[in-house]
C-alpha cells in the first residue's frame, strides 16, 4: 500500500519521530530568543532610548547658542551630553551627544578630547558625518599633526560629493595645508580637483588663482 495511505511511512514523518526531542528543543531555544529580543527591546532598550533623548533636549538647545560648557555638564538642573554618553551608552542619542561632545570640545580649543569624542561618533547623515571628519582635521590642524589633518580633510571632502560647499571648502583646507608643508605638487592636483568638480562654489572660482600662484613659484 503506498505512503499515501501510509503518512507513518513517510520519510519526512519518519525523520519527525526520530529527531522530536533535538527539534522540539531547537524550537523552544527559538521561542526564547524571540522572546527575550522583543522584552529587551520594548521593556528596556526603548524606554532608555526615550530616556536618553528628554536628557539630550536642553543641551540640544546649548548647542545651538555655542555655550559649550552647559552642553558638556548641563546647567546645574539640566543634564550635559556627558551625562548621556556615560549613562546612556549603546543608544541613537548617546552616539549623537558624542558629535555635540566633540564639537563643544573643539570650540573650547581642547583638540585631543575633541578628536577622541568625533572619532567615536559615526552617522549614516553623510552632511554631518563629514562636518565630524573636518573637525578632526581641524583638531589635528590645530595640534600641529598635519600628515592626519591632510588626511581627514580628504576624508571629509570626498565623503557627501553632492554637497559642493562642504566637500569643496575640506578640499581647499586639505590642498592649502599641503601647500603649507611643502607638497606644492600634491596641492596643485587637489585644487585642479576642486576646479573640476565644484567650479561654481568660491574654492572653486579660486582655484585657478591658487593653481597659478604655486605654478610661479621658484
Amino acid at each position: 500500500m503506498s505512503d499515501v495511505l501510509h503518512p507513518e511511512k513517510h520519510p519526512f514523518v519518519d525523520f519527525v519521530k526520530k529527531n522530536q526531542k533535538t527539534l522540539t528543543y531547537g524550537l523552544t531555544i527559538l521561542v526564547v530568543v524571540v522572546i527575550g529580543y522583543f522584552g529587551y527591546t520594548e521593556l528596556y532598550q526603548n524606554p532608555r532610548e526615550a530616556k536618553a533623548a528628554d536628557a539630550m533636549f536642553i543641551a540640544e538647545k546649548y548647542f545651538g547658542l555655542d555655550s559649550s560648557n552647559y552642553v558638556l555638564n548641563g546647567d546645574g538642573t539640566n543634564k550635559g551630553v556627558l551625562y548621556v554618553i556615560k549613562e546612556y551608552s549603546g543608544t541613537k542619542a548617546a552616539n549623537l551627544a558624542k558629535y555635540y561632545a566633540g564639537i563643544s570640545y573643539f570650540r573650547m580649543n581642547d583638540f585631543n578630547k575633541s578628536i577622541d569624542y568625533l572619532k567615536d561618533f559615526s552617522t549614516s547623515a553623510k552632511q554631518v558625518q563629514a562636518i565630524a571628519y573636518g573637525t578632526i582635521g581641524d583638531a589635528y590642524a590645530e595640534l600641529k599633526k598635519n600628515d592626519d589633518a591632510v588626511d581627514y580633510y580628504k576624508k571629509a571632502g570626498e565623503h557627501f560629493p553632492e554637497d559642493e560647499g562642504i566637500s569643496s571648502e575640506y578640499l581647499y583646507r586639505q590642498a592649502a595645508l599641503l601647500e603649507l608643508n611643502g607638497k606644492a605638487d600634491d596641492a596643485i592636483a587637489v585644487y585642479k580637483t576642486i576646479k573640476s568638480k565644484y567650479p561654481k562654489t568660491d574654492k572653486g572660482f579660486q582655484a585657478d588663482k591658487y593653481i597659478n600662484r604655486l605654478k610661479v613659484q621658484p
